[in-house]
């Protein structure tokens, strides 16, 4: 795979300085830097104009901030899992963004490896395999977060997404989940947040209604390639069908939420 400075604008001209905040309006999407991305989690990203990476919360073994479900290119519903191995300096109570990489050399070679053993048989690998060449330099920063965030910034270069990312940990916050999330979708400017299944169990609208933010539920349609798409890491739709092809139906699927209701 051709490598990038992952530091360097071509590796990630998706990203934006947190000092250099947005003109106001538009989706904000909030969400912990997940390796090789889910479809669904991806096509929410896409769907936002504006994706706050989310790294200061307590790293969790159980998700996805290390590691990504691969299918078999010729048959999906053959899996396998491909973990960043990752050391914790402060035990469980790390942040996402202090968590190291066990081993990055290594790390870099398997992850390299079992990338192109699922996928270089595709047709669309020459694409794939440039625009992951960052992610396979960002294993030199020894940060699991930093190659993360990259593999999801790639991909959303990769389908022409036109947004803007800022971090967290760089924009004032008040403590309280459903506070801290609206105070940083109002850093954006953004008119409405757009929010997760999950996060829908818990939210709680009335910060967000109290900086006239709209709270807008995310619900991708469980069909075609979202019907795996909320295990799968995207990679696989993307080998499978192409960058032109999935970008079309995320369009499509992101036109559907610029038509914003009130949550329920």
């Amino acid at each position: 795979m051709p490598r990038t400075n992952p530091s360097s604008p071509t590796a990630s001209p998706a990203a934006s300085s947190p000092r250099d905040l947005p003109a106001p309006g538009g989706l904000c999407a909030i969400h912990q830097p997940n390796g090789f991305p889910r479809l669904t989690t991806l096509a929410k990203l896409f769907a936002a104009d504006y994706w706050i990476v989310l790294d200061d919360v307590q790293f969790t073994r159980r998700d996805y901030q290390h590691r990504a479900r691969l299918a078999d290119l010729d048959d999906p519903a053959r899996q396998q899992w491909l973990t960043i191995p990752t050391h914790l300096p402060n035990g469980r109570p790390t942040l996402i963004r202090d968590a190291r990489i066990d081993d990055p050399a290594l790390a870099c070679r398997r992850t390299a490896g079992m990338l192109r053993q699922h996928y270089g048989s595709s047709p669309h690998w020459p694409a794939l395999a440039k625009a992951l060449g960052p992610v396979l330099d960002a294993f030199t920063t020894d940060r699991t977060a930093t190659v993360a965030e990259i593999s999801t910034r790639v991909l959303l270069d990769l389908l022409g997404w036109k947004g803007q990312i800022l971090t967290s940990s760089q924009l004032p916050s008040r403590p309280g989940r459903s506070v801290r999330l609206a105070d940083l979708s109002a850093a954006t400017g953004a008119r409405a947040y757009l929010c997760g299944t999950g996060g829908m169990t818990y939210l709680d609208p009335a910060p967000f209604a109290a900086r006239n933010i709209a709270v807008a539920p995310f619900l991708p349609p469980l069909i075609n390639i979202c019907s795996s798409g909320r295990q799968l890491s995207a990679l696989w739709a993307l080998a499978a069908l192409g960058p032109d092809a999935v970008a079309d139906r995320l369009q499509a699927l992101a036109a559907v939420h610029t038509v914003l209701q009130p949550a329920a």
